[in-house]
């Protein structure tokens, strides 16, 4: 009898044993920033503590890299468990099936107070506002109007606040701008714009104005975004206080703020980290909300968000270990150090805090970041997005060319609401036919 129960108790120690064994699973986890891999992976080392049965292998890459791999990946059905997700391939990866619905364990594990819940909006499919969410945001950015604090200082002009018309904007401009020989470039632009999103969208929603029909199917430029396009072609072609696309020769676009050549700049807010690196010692430079437009709607909150995000493969067989691995990406457990100045933290509890904040450097205000968090998202991101906006691709017959051609004086507004409006639905016509 005892020889019986010995042989049994051994069998339940190798039963518990290889049970244990089970349990310890790998995820696979892709990023695209290897330039942070150290500190992630100190975050992965904190979260296999927390779970001794998990390890994470990670693999970084450059974006360049990032996509074609993991394309491939999804193609041949074998996507990483946890990888990051762009907004501006969300759509495509959504329909065409290769993330997982979030949805059940956002409702049954987040609290979402602690969350800027309005950026979730971007990861919803198939619609923005009750779709169900099918990755999930690490960080986010928002358009904002950068300023140099000692252009403005000597010209006498106060900072830009959120009682700035675009009439206020426009005199700025003007004051701003140097010219010495009207038969010459300006040694000096109060303003610079060309066709990336980056640039025209922000002046569209400060005027409540649209690119797109509701369901973002079909381009549908709406007289709101026409006066926003107006006004930009007048700061360059009228009133010539933007700097022409054409004269930015052997220069990145990114660089003509830092370096003193315009004066006032809409872009995305991660490029306070840009302006911090590249700009001069002792540059002063503070950042302001877009101008309201003369056409916009009382009380409209719309700004555009931009989020960087997580996703899970749908077929994963560990869901749920996949899933506590997000969560602590996205949580409070996160450094500081992960996200390049004006990049927001989603959860509030870091991006609220001084660390973040940063009080005590340029430009001093960040917290006007945060305020817009809890506005009203909208993006123009569609299937066959790239391609209609024509991004990373100036001079194409997208959106981004079409605008460069205003820019440079080639063509007018309307010419090129035309051609953005034709070239535009042809595309969306192969992605949305229905319609």
């Amino acid at each position: 009898m005892k020889r019986v129960s010995m042989f049994l108790l051994a069998l339940l120690v190798l039963s518990l044993t290889a049970t244990a064994a089970a349990e310890q699973i790998t995820l696979n986890y892709f990023m695209w920033d290897p330039t942070l891999a150290d500190i992630e992976r100190e975050l992965l080392d904190e979260f296999e503590k927390l779970h001794p049965n998990i390890k994470v292998q990670m693999t970084a890459m450059d974006p360049s890299s990032y996509w074609p791999r993991i394309s491939a990946m999804a193609t041949a059905g074998e996507l990483p468990d946890v990888f990051c997700m762009s907004t501006g391939y969300f759509e495509q990866w959504a329909q065409d099936g290769l993330l997982l619905n979030l949805q059940p364990y956002v409702d049954r594990d987040l609290n979402l107070d602690d969350y800027f819940v309005e950026v979730f909006s971007e990861n919803r499919y198939p619609d923005k506002q009750v779709g169900d969410l099918y990755a999930i945001p690490y960080a986010w950015v928002t358009p904002v109007l950068f300023y140099n604090k000692d252009m403005f200082d000597e010209a006498g002009l106060a900072y830009p606040d959120d009682t700035w018309t675009w009439d206020d904007f426009l005199e700025a401009a003007k004051k701003l701008t140097v010219q010495s020989d009207p038969r010459m470039p300006a040694e000096r632009y109060g303003f610079f714009w060309y066709g990336r999103y980056a640039h025209i969208e922000p002046w569209i929603y400060a005027n409540s104005g649209r690119i797109l029909n509701p369901q973002k199917t079909r381009i549908a430029i709406d007289e709101r975004a026409r006066e926003a396009l107006q006004f930009l072609s007048d700061l360059t072609n009228v009133h010539k206080v933007a700097m022409p696309y054409k004269e930015v020769v052997g220069i990145s676009q990114d660089n003509l703020f830092s370096l003193g050549q315009v004066a006032m700049w809409v872009d995305g807010s991660w490029n306070i980290y840009n302006v911090r690196n590249n700009a001069p010692e002792g540059f002063r430079f503070g950042i302001a909300r877009v101008p309201k437009g003369p056409s916009a709607i009382p009380g409209d909150t719309t700004t555009y968000f931009w989020p960087d995000s997580i996703a899970i493969s749908p077929t994963t067989p560990y869901k749920e270990e996949a899933w506590e691995l997000v969560k602590f990406l996205i949580g409070e457990h996160r450094p500081i150090e992960s996200y390049m100045a004006g990049k927001v933290p989603i959860h509030k509890g870091l991006a609220y805090s001084e660390e973040w904040l940063q009080a005590d450097k340029e430009p001093g205000n960040m917290q006007l970041i945060l305020e817009a968090g809890e506005g009203t998202g909208r993006t123009t991101f569609t299937l066959g997005w790239s391609e209609w906006r024509g991004y990373a691709a100036t001079g194409s017959s997208g959106m981004n060319g079409e605008l460069d051609k205003v820019s440079n004086g080639e063509q007018t507004v309307d010419e090129a609401i035309k051609a953005i409006t034709e070239y535009g639905n042809g595309v969306l016509s192969r992605y949305y036919p229905e319609e």
